[in-house]
């Protein structure tokens, strides 16, 4: 059995329709913007949205859906439909102030058509490894300077990653909160601009426009799905709110009352939407935040996806950093119904939260999980740190790959 904590939304509300408020935060001309925006991207496509079959089968339901992010972009994450997005959004709006023109297309901006005029802009950003691999490479992508904070947990593995696009990385002190409190200080002080995926209430423009780029990928599975029907639960990993804010925002506009339960997945020590669920109003944890899972290693919610899973989630579930690697190593081995999949620690929480709760009768009872049950995860990164990888799962992914061809 699979540690974990479960508690329930005293907040949710499945009758409301969505509102005229939270589709300002977002809704459908955000998406629609987005998808114009991303999909004109080299080499964008859909990401597969695998079935689980074996693993269905295993755990007693109809159905579990893997929605597979580890070749987004070559950049192994769904990461880049958000930074980049936002990288974009930002010179589309602060190029014609430059340029003394009215509009800039993406387009223009791939073009390399006023490279010149993006390097005199900077953007920068706080990261645990695919944000910062994201923003630079949108930065890298459209021609404009960046500089990206790691906290002192950040392998240098992902370190490298992000400065292979061209980054200048500083590392600095204390946990992913205290870098995003640097690199805000740290623009203020040089005229950059933030590239940040979680918003405190000050600033919520880019936040919104990552939250909108991720909200491609919600949308990618909802067309995805066989015959357009609801599934019945999805969890979702969070970190500062945002994937969780835009999956459940889709499904919510999608679906309606007939939206699946959406149940967000969390680390023990960087459990901040459970407990603000929990209380019923945003709550900071305190203190050593590290996991395994450093993606989600985040103390503090954005006030944008607070705003959109206090009514919108079902429950919550903390899982412990072993329950990660455990669900790393089952999808690496595959099983007679499923090819290996490599995921990372990040990108496997949901998956695990779905395992903690079906493998224990009580929580799964409380969560009306049956036989008749369709379960969406999302595989949100594959190996972005190919290192760490091998030390918990005992391959490296181009074998698990191997393995996968044989």
């Amino acid at each position: 059995m699979l540690s974990h904590d479960l508690i329930f939304n005293s907040n949710a509300d499945y009758n409301s329709a969505y509102s005229a408020e939270q589709a300002a935060l977002l809704g459908p001309r955000g998406l629609t913007k987005s998808l114009s925006v991303i999909s004109g991207w080299p080499g964008y496509s859909h990401t597969p949205l695998r079935t689980l079959t074996g693993l269905a089968a295993e755990t007693g339901v109809a159905s579990i859906f893997y929605k597979d992010e580890s070749h987004r972009f070559h950049l192994k994450s769904f990461k880049p439909l958000g930074g980049a997005y936002a990288v974009a959004r930002l010179l589309m709006e602060k190029l014609p102030i430059l340029l003394g023109s009215k509009v800039i297309s993406i387009d223009d901006l791939l073009s390399g058509l006023h490279t010149k005029a993006c390097q005199q802009i900077t953007v920068t950003a706080a990261t645990d490894g695919n944000h910062g691999r994201s923003v630079a490479w949108g930065a890298q992508m459209f021609g404009c300077k960046c500089v990206i904070f790691i906290n002192a947990a950040v392998s240098s593995g992902r370190e490298k990653a992000i400065a292979d696009f061209g980054a200048e990385v500083r590392r600095t002190p204390g946990s992913f909160d205290d870098a995003v409190r640097v690199a805000q200080n740290t623009a203020d002080e040089n005229g950059w601009y933030v590239i940040a995926d979680t918003s405190t209430g000050t600033d919520s423009q880019s936040p919104r426009h990552v939250t909108q780029g991720y909200a491609v990928m919600a949308a990618e599975t909802i067309s995805q799905l066989p015959g357009n029907e609801a599934p019945t639960h999805t969890f979702v990993q969070v970190g500062v709110g945002g994937l969780a804010a835009a999956v459940c925002s889709q499904f919510w506009q999608e679906f309606g009352p007939n939206r699946p339960k959406l149940v967000t997945v969390e680390p023990y020590n960087a459990a901040c939407c459970f407990e603000s669920l929990h209380n019923g109003q945003p709550t900071t944890i305190k203190g050593d935040v590290d996991s395994l899972m450093g993606g989600l290693a985040c103390g503090e919610m954005s006030s944008l996806a607070w705003d959109i899973l206090k009514p919108g989630a079902h429950a919550a579930i903390k899982i412990s950093d072993e329950a990660a690697a455990e669900v790393m190593r089952s999808l690496a081995r595959g099983n007679s119904a499923e090819s290996p999949i490599v995921a990372g620690e990040s990108g496997v929480a949901g998956l695990a939260g779905f395992l903690a709760v079906a493998r224990d009768t009580k929580s799964r009872r409380r969560l009306d999980i049956t036989e008749s049950s369709r379960i969406v995860v999302f595989g949100t990164e594959g190996a972005t740190d190919r290192d760490t990888y091998k030390e918990i799962v005992g391959l490296y992914p181009e074998e698990v790959y191997a393995n996968e061809r044989n």
